[in-house]
């Protein structure tokens, strides 16, 4: 997709490099897994970015990946010998598959096929790369490929979860028309995406700007109690916000994520505080305002409460029901505000129409850093798993292509730590 089409405003750029936005200090050693999906022939482009972006790849194949692509087209773009043999005499002399476990900085898995997603949920060791990822300790990103139903089964629904709960990052899969004929999610990211994704993390971990830094981040919805059975809420997931916690903390950060209510698990190392209310979310972001170096305002806040929640279940009486609403405090307002130890700001703004006028309206009026901006409705912002962002700060803007909201979240953290890094050094 190109920028000029995201919202409807003129854009320079087809493509964002997130990769350019941060120069990486040292060159990430990638050990790039390949499992035997059709998507596999996407794969000596995707080495040959990762290596133009500085990456040192050593690819592990699967025996089913070899027959999609060749062991030599892979070894001829990443300058290194392909392994797919757990047991090779020749490379097994000194425990070589522990070495390499030990070599690599990151594990990528592309195409992840649905047979392999659910070996690693088992925790199974059966061939190399398996073997590789229970043997180390680096991240671990899979990017899943495969038929739109095998993707939406319960089975592989339950093990991409495990997946998730255990740390691993997923970058996407993406919707559109399959190589069996069907169209729907499944596809895997094109490879300059998941090269981009992949590096903006290592890039964002060896910033400066954030390593240590306290980042205080809210995320997800807020209720409204109406009575003790309903409430006034939204239709905010809070994926884009974990997915932000996530990012953040893996750049360095020490991340307090303030949460209404989801369904969704903490990031691993992010400390979370839940809360139900708008008072209540605002109570918990005022007492940490101060000691945070950052605060993110991703949360989707309830403008309004019901003025006087009724103590008991209201009953079905009369034909209509009338609320009486009062404002809620403005959390983002109030932390941008602060005089003394205030964070540096940055919101969101989630609009149906005008979203860059909306946006920079509320940068300028409550007095923001830095406001990320999307379109929602039909499908795309809330509870979707794809996102496109428009970025602006005073004096300057940069366009977020639609992309899953883990890849997004990786591309806005490294603008977030470039923009932070600019307002200290003055």
């Amino acid at each position: 997709m190109e920028c000029a089409t995201i919202f409807g405003v003129s854009m320079e750029c087809p493509r964002v490099n997130v990769a350019s936005t941060v120069s990486v200090e040292k060159s990430q050693k990638i050990l790039l897994g390949v499992s035997g999906g059709i998507a596999a022939y996407k794969c000596p482009e995707l080495v040959r970015r990762l290596v133009e972006r500085g990456a040192t790849v050593q690819v592990v194949m699967t025996e089913a990946a070899a027959s999609f692509v060749t062991p030599l087209s892979l070894q001829a773009v990443s300058g290194r010998p392909v392994r797919s043999a757990l047991l090779d005499p020749r490379a097994e002399a000194g425990m070589d598959h522990i070495a390499l476990a030990r070599w690599a900085d990151q594990i990528l898995i592309a195409p992840a096929t649905a047979h392999l997603i659910a070996r690693l949920a088992c925790g199974l060791a059966d061939d190399l790369l398996t073997t590789l990822v229970l043997a180390s300790t680096a991240p671990v990103t899979v990017a899943p490929a495969m038929n739109q139903q095998m993707w939406q089964h319960p089975a592989t629904v339950a093990n991409v979860e495990t997946l998730r709960r255990r740390g691993y990052r997923l970058l996407g899969p993406a919707a559109g028309a399959q190589a069996c004929g069907e169209t729907g999610p499944g596809r895997m990211l094109e490879p300059a995406d998941i090269a981009d994704a992949l590096l903006a993390d290592a890039a964002a971990g060896t910033s400066a700007a954030l390593a240590g830094r306290h980042v205080l981040l809210t995320a997800g919805p807020t209720r409204e109690a109406i009575d003790p059975v309903r409430y006034v809420g939204n239709r905010s997931s809070g994926k884009m916000g974990y997915a932000l916690a996530a990012a953040l903390r893996r750049a360095g950060a020490e991340v307090t994520l303030v949460s209404g209510p989801t369904a969704l698990p903490a990031p691993a190392g992010v400390t979370r505080i839940d809360v139900e209310t708008a008072a209540e979310m605002h109570a918990a972001v005022m007492a940490r305002a101060r000691d945070a170096a950052i605060f993110v305002a991703a949360a989707a806040v309830a403008d309004y409460r019901p003025a006087a929640p009724h103590p008991g279940k209201l009953k079905k009486h009369a034909d209509t029901l009338t609320l009486e609403l009062v404002r809620n405090p403005d959390i983002l307002a109030d932390v941008a505000a602060l005089t003394a130890d205030r964070p540096f700001t940055v919101g969101f703004a989630a609009e149906t129409d005008d979203v860059e006028a909306h946006a920079l309206a509320k940068l300028h009026n409550k007095g923001l850093d830095m406001i990320a901006a999307n379109r929602v409705g039909s499908g795309v912002g809330f509870e979707a798993d794809d996102n496109a962002l428009l970025v602006f700060w005073h004096g300057g803007r940069h366009a977020l292509p639609m992309m899953p909201k883990p890849a997004l979240a990786e591309a806005l953290t490294a603008l977030i730590a470039d923009r932070y890094a600019a307002s200290t050094s003055g």
